[in-house]
């Protein structure tokens, strides 16, 4: 394929980026358009901070049905609906209540641990070429839980060991030895050693970026409005302006949709809505990021503090905040730490998901030089440099050992 091929992705989050940079690196003249700047507080800006290899297990599980109507009813529990969206969601619930079956489970946890795998090698080869600066810490991740739903640790923990990914089950005491500052509320937990925290993922993303420009990528801050095709070439539509490429990728996030629908193509993804809120000057509490499962919610020191994050709402894009949500994850980093100061920087955003649990990875159904890379759900920042670089693989032709199909978008037509 020709050296000087013009690509233009729309997006410029975690995923984006990677999928510039690995174009790159084979020789492609990449231009990004977002309507916002790079780290703007979108999904890669707030996340979790995780890198987390050994996430293959998905949410789609058979138990996890019997589990929902107990969450919703927990002012404590990790998922919450907008009841004005629930129309809305009705489809998407349907889709994912048939993906919940063993095995569907275990199809998306095979297929999610083979993208896993590659992740952090991924993220090593960008990470080669800036200067990080302390900014990601290698001190693994904990999880821990109370007696209560052990039934479905045991299952991930099983389902873990059969795909050999590495984990470590650790005791209250253990736990205690890691982190001393948690309150005694576990019974048990699993320590990923091989887990990875960001200190501040914007901070990461804008590297990332200066990187990008600085081998020659151009960035447009500007809103696209649509897709057109001038013969097979993919123009990207903007208010004033109109941009013809070789090829496309569509990279952005829970926005995707709106563009995959005008391409004419039916892909179900919603968005989960995720919050975070900082506790400041607490960070030395805690040596690693700390989930406990029970409530769906975890800790990560950063620099801007103690960053809390979690819970799943269902709303849409258009739904504001929901200070519920927020008082949730307070009273919920109360019940693991004990007495913390005022709370700051209460934040929203979109987790894009579809109800397999698996990314859209992959060439457009009708549009031979459209690409796609979204869908990433709970885990778009660990998977940002891997998925980015295989759409570059895709778009320059190359061969794979890979098994693609699973991630491709034919599974939804």
């Amino acid at each position: 394929m020709e050296k000087n091929f013009k690509i233009g992705i729309i997006g410029a989050g975690i995923q984006g980026i990677s999928n510039a940079l690995f174009l790159q690196k084979k020789g492609f003249n990449v231009t990004i358009f977002d309507r916002d700047e790079p780290g703007s507080p979108a999904a890669s800006y707030g996340n979790a901070g995780h890198f987390s290899p050994y996430a293959s297990v998905p949410i789609n599980r058979p138990d996890v049905l019997t589990d929902v109507p107990a969450m919703l009813l927990s002012s404590t529990g990790p998922l919450a609906l907008k009841w004005n969206y629930v129309p809305k969601m009705i489809p998407w619930f349907l889709k994912f209540i048939r993906n919940c079956t063993t095995k569907n489970m275990m199809h998306t946890a095979k297929n999610m641990h083979q993208i896993l795998d590659l992740a952090l090698p991924a993220y090593d080869e960008l990470f080669d070429e800036i200067e990080l600066g302390g900014l990601v810490e290698k001190k693994g991740i904990l999880y821990i839980w109370n007696d209560k739903n052990l039934k479905s640790r045991k299952l991930e923990i099983n389902i873990r060991n059969e795909l050999g990914v590495d984990q470590q089950e650790v005791t209250p005491k253990e736990i205690h030895d890691l982190e001393p500052n948690i309150k005694p509320i576990y019974h048990g937990g699993v320590y990923y050693q091989h887990g990875r925290h960001a200190r501040n993922p914007k901070k990461i993303l804008l590297k990332l970026f200066e990187l990008f420009l600085k081998k020659d990528g151009k960035f447009l801050k500007t809103n696209v409005q649509d897709i057109n095709f001038d013969e097979e070439k993919p123009v990207i539509k903007t208010e004033t302006e109109r941009y013809i490429f070789d090829k496309i990728v569509i990279a952005c996030g829970s926005f995707s949709k709106k563009l995959t629908d005008n391409l004419n193509e039916k892909i179900p993804l919603d968005t989960e809505r995720g919050y975070h809120v900082h506790f400041k000057d607490c960070e030395h509490l805690l040596s690693r990021p700390v989930i406990f499962q029970n409530r769906g919610f975890g800790i990560t020191p950063m620099e801007q503090g103690l960053r809390v994050v979690g819970t799943v709402e269902f709303g849409g894009l258009k739904n504001p905040l929901s200070k519920s949500r927020i008082k949730n994850l307070i009273n919920n980093a109360k019940y693991m730490m004990g007495d913390l100061p005022e709370h700051e920087d209460e934040w929203l955003g979109f987790r894009p998901t579809l109800p397999d649990y698996l990314p859209v990875i992959g060439p457009s159904k009708n549009h031979k030089n459209v690409f796609y890379c979204f869908g990433h759900h709970h885990l778009g920042w660990t998977l940002g440099p891997i998925s980015g670089k295989i759409v570059a693989g895709m778009i320059a032709n190359e061969n794979t050992n890979l098994d693609l199909k699973p991630y491709s978008s034919l599974r939804f037509n």
